[in-house]
């Protein structure tokens, strides 16, 4: 009972922490938390304006094609970059608060999964205009949805730690997100590039959500073995490193901070 009692009480911290977030966030914004429907839709306007005549030929639905990639993208960079930072940004509430330090970057990266929810409602709004027929892989979403925000805290537990001691990762991991965006294939085909970049890219943990994520909403297709493997392998297992890397790092933190 007792530690039933703790986990009510951790839950609702976090659904506090989320609250302050999302408001610090949308604070000086006369639209709030419309804008987390808005920039992703608004980003696909534009790139699907510059990439159509190039993609649209080889990619049925490109626009839809384009959000289906950028909303896994920037839930995994919003929940990433938002962690990296949570210690630092909670050093008095860290010194004057008795509970577990992991609820802190778990409220970052759940508050980067909420704003992802309001655009997924956004999303079915489009799939329907755009006249996708419903199908049951469609079912698999929150199932990708989960395996990428658990590999997105399990990176974001790590970033965590290492902000607190080095603070420019903060400019290196954003250099790093360029290069990963552009190896996720969130614009183009996999299969118009040469065969070794290709398989560079569908070795990328975060392309693989993507393709699963397109594949089961837009192409009513199942995810092949490989790519549930894929999914799982890669979202335990960065989650288990982050989370074991952040638990022997708490007292070297608390000094830091």
């Amino acid at each position: 009972m007792k530690k039933l009692k703790e986990l009510k009480q951790y839950i609702f911290v976090v659904r506090q922490l989320v609250a302050r977030e999302i408001k610090r966030k949308y604070s000086r914004s006369y639209l709030g938390i419309v804008w987390s429907v808005l920039n992703p839709l608004m980003n696909m306007v534009v790139l699907s304006i510059i990439f159509t005549k190039m993609f649209s030929r080889s990619i049925e639905n490109y626009p839809l094609y384009l959000l289906s990639g950028q909303m896994i993208w920037q839930l995994f960079t919003g929940a990433t970059n938002a962690a990296m930072t949570v210690m630092v940004d909670n050093r008095v509430m860290l010194t004057r608060v008795k509970f577990p330090m992991g609820i802190f970057p778990v409220a970052r990266v759940y508050s980067a999964l909420v704003n992802y929810m309001y655009t997924f409602i956004a999303y079915l709004l489009i799939l329907a205009v755009f006249r996708i027929p419903p199908s049951l892989t469609m079912l698999l979403a929150p199932v990708i949805v989960l395996c990428v925000t658990l590999f997105s805290l399990g990176l974001g537990y790590l970033l965590a730690v290492v902000y607190v001691f080095f603070a420019d990762i903060r400019y290196l991991y954003s250099v790093l997100l360029s290069l990963w965006m552009y190896c996720s294939a969130l614009f183009y085909p996999v299969d118009a590039l040469p065969e070794v970049m290709s398989r560079v890219v569908k070795a990328n943990p975060v392309y693989n959500y993507i393709a699963c994520m397109r594949g089961c909403m837009l192409y009513a297709s199942w995810p092949t073995q490989a790519q549930w493997a894929r999914m799982f392998l890669w979202a335990a297992g960065a989650f288990l490193l982050g989370y074991l890397v952040f638990q022997k790092s708490q007292n070297r933190i608390m000094q830091s901070v």
